[in-house]
């Protein structure tokens, strides 16, 4: 098997199991009672993992929240932005279009309280124009949230830019670096963001433990009520297996990142120029260099994303679709399937996108691995298109 779906979740790393496995079994002691042995270890075992997470993004520990997962970390930064009674005269949030649901849908329900929401467009690569977020921001600016890297078409903003918009203009700065942290440099400091969100699966840490980053001075209401876990931010008891795991994956990640991306880098572009060369009909998506290092995307005309994962899934490769197919899983019938969101924000017609696929790699991809899926594409893609009544009208 061979698992090309890596920006939805990594194999963890075999040092981050062993480093998890005593809180697991041996080391369950209550982190929030310090006065047995146990409960210490516990503590000292999330405060030595906030410190580690602190260093990979470039932050203080005190201003690292753990959280259960990226979602609820982007829905803690702007729902706690929001709901605190510092920031009630300002009611506009600005996001781009492609933004991951998280952000979206939590942005839409927003409006039902009256807040405004604007939506920035991006260009055929996905990338935002830090011109038209400074034309976008308003007095009654509060938030402008936007993704570092996006995992659908792996495109990479220039986010140092959006957040040096956003310092002169003296509004809230979110990004959601899940996709990215642990791949590229993520540094809040040159980001100038107020809030970051980051996920352990995606850099080879578990499920189930993530991340906000918040700035000092920045005030946020928690989501929970509670008790004073993560110093009253997140209330609830801690994952403390998962939030060392994650903690050793910082660790691994800030001394051995620059490897792994740079072997990522020359193995996406031996699967992007292979892949390339076949078809006049394969089109890319996202940006071609501002881009994830181990992810190719692409939609091919007349063939359906789903038919490619199946064929693709039969030879023993995983991989993911952003297409129609996919992304409705609540549809009762084709005619309610509506195609990807980020797809459509750069320009891919709907009629004929519903063969969007993302290849995205890990450390643990070699040569022979892309070899192989080059290897097979060919037969996979002729097999379809002569299966598909689109293809034999052309």
């Amino acid at each position: 098997m061979i698992y090309l779906d890596n920006v939805a979740g990594t194999k963890p790393d075999k040092r981050v199991v062993e480093k998890m496995l005593p809180f697991i079994s041996e080391k369950y002691g209550n982190p929030s009672a310090h006065f047995y042995p146990l409960g210490r270890e516990s503590f000292e075992a999330i405060e030595n993992a906030r410190g580690y997470v602190a260093a990979l993004i470039n932050a203080k520990p005190d201003n690292i929240v753990f959280t259960s997962c990226g979602t609820e970390s982007n829905n803690l930064a702007i729902k706690g932005v929001v709901s605190n009674s510092e920031y009630k005269d300002k009611k506009h949030i600005i996001i781009s279009e492609i933004e991951h649901y998280s952000v979206q849908n939590t942005v839409l329900k927003l409006t039902n309280y009256g807040y405004e929401v604007t939506k920035l467009k991006v260009d055929n690569t996905g990338l935002v124009n830090p011109q038209d977020l400074k034309k976008n921001i308003r007095k009654d600016t509060l938030l402008v949230s936007i993704m570092h890297a996006n995992p659908e078409i792996g495109t990479i903003q220039e986010i140092e830019e959006l957040g040096k918009v956003c310092k002169e203009s003296g509004v809230l700065f979110h990004v959601d670096a899940v996709a990215s942290c642990g791949h590229v440099e993520v540094d809040v400091e040159k980001f100038q963001c107020d809030l970051l969100s980051i996920a352990s699966q995606n850099f080879y840490g578990p499920r189930g433990a993530a991340a906000l980053y918040i700035r000092d001075g920045v005030k946020i209401t928690p989501l929970f009520d509670g008790g004073f876990q993560e110093r009253g931010y997140r209330s609830g008891s801690e994952n403390v297996a998962a939030i060392v795991g994650m903690g050793e994956a910082a660790r691994i990640a800030r001394e051995e990142m620059a490897g792994y991306s740079e072997k990522m880098i020359k193995l996406r572009k031996k699967l992007w120029d292979g892949l390339a060369e076949m078809f006049d009909f394969l089109h890319f998506t996202g940006h071609p260099e501002k881009r994830l290092p181990g992810h190719v995307s692409f939609w091919i005309e007349y063939i359906e994303g789903e038919s490619l994962l199946m064929w693709y899934s039969l030879k023993g490769v995983c991989a993911a679709s952003g297409s129609a197919c996919s992304s409705n899983i609540l549809a009762e019938d084709e005619d309610e399937l509506e195609a990807s969101h980020v797809l459509t924000a750069v320009g891919v017609p709907n009629d004929i996108c519903a063969g969007s696929l993302t290849f995205s790699m890990s450390k643990y991809i070699e040569e022979k691995d892309v070899d192989y899926v080059l290897e097979i594409t060919p037969g996979i893609v002729n097999r379809l298109c002569e299966m598909s009544p689109y293809y034999n009208k052309k």
